[in-house]
């Protein structure tokens, strides 16, 4: 069994920590009920128009939020912006996605991720319990099939520039590979493994922290081939 305060230690001494679904669900906490009209809405997701590689295989929604302690207030949408010192290929640019949907942005797995976490990334960062965040929520679906890759970061290993960063996978269908890659900031392989069941997850300082996934493959010609993934960010913002 693992505790908030493992997860603490592991991110403090590695800067990362891969949780497989059954120990998030314990720290975090849904219903299988929960989950599946959660996972649902990924059925829903809008094109991505801004892959500079000229791909079309990602789909994805985007959401801003202020967060202090557990409550968080939704921004009004905006742009998800990065400058090209973190996103080579689609960095410098102001771009503009679907929003996530009021009821997904509103569901008990949402509010539980910000009121289980948060606190934890506080108290690493010393910050007051109730210092605010800057936080986006990304729902990302990557489609690959016989004639194009799926890239989940196209970018390669890459920092987000921002302070945490939290990966779930919702789902994974005929697909291989994917694995996830972890490097330190000086470039230093640290880490791969393969988020393979729903709820799978890494926690990450984004400060320490260089991440990555591989391409993914079709593996059945004649269905559908996806990789869906939920990512979560907090930055510190104002007075800490």
């Amino acid at each position: 069994m693992i505790t908030i305060e493992d997860i603490d230690q592991a991110l403090a001494n590695s800067g990362y920590i891969h949780l497989a679904a059954p120990a998030l669900q314990q720290i975090v906490g849904w219903t299988g009920e929960q989950w599946q009209t959660f996972a649902a809405s990924w059925e829903r997701l809008g094109e991505d128009r801004y892959m500079a590689d000229g791909g079309r295989y990602r789909r994805r929604r985007h959401a801003a939020f202020e967060v202090r302690g557990g409550d968080l207030v939704r921004k009004p949408d905006q742009p998800h912006f990065q400058s090209r010192d973190y996103n080579p290929l689609n960095g410098d640019v102001q771009r503009w996605f679907d929003a996530v949907e009021t009821d997904i942005a509103e569901s008990a797995i949402v509010a539980s991720i910000f009121r289980s976490l948060t606190p934890l990334f506080a108290t690493l960062d010393r910050r007051a319990p109730t210092a605010p965040w800057h936080s986006e929520m990304h729902q990302f679906r990557i489609e690959t099939s016989p004639e194009e890759l799926g890239r989940p970061t196209p970018e390669g290993l890459h920092r987000d520039g921002v302070d945490w960063v939290l990966v779930i996978l919702v789902a994974r269908q005929n697909v291989e590979e994917g694995v996830t890659e972890i490097g330190g900031a000086d470039g230093r392989r640290l880490g791969r493994f393969t988020l393979l069941d729903p709820g799978d997850a890494v926690l990450l300082d984004d400060r320490r922290i260089r991440h990555g996934v591989t391409p993914i493959r079709v593996t059945a010609n004649a269905a559908a081939a996806y990789r869906d993934a939920l990512v979560v960010t907090w930055k510190a913002s104002g007075a800490p």
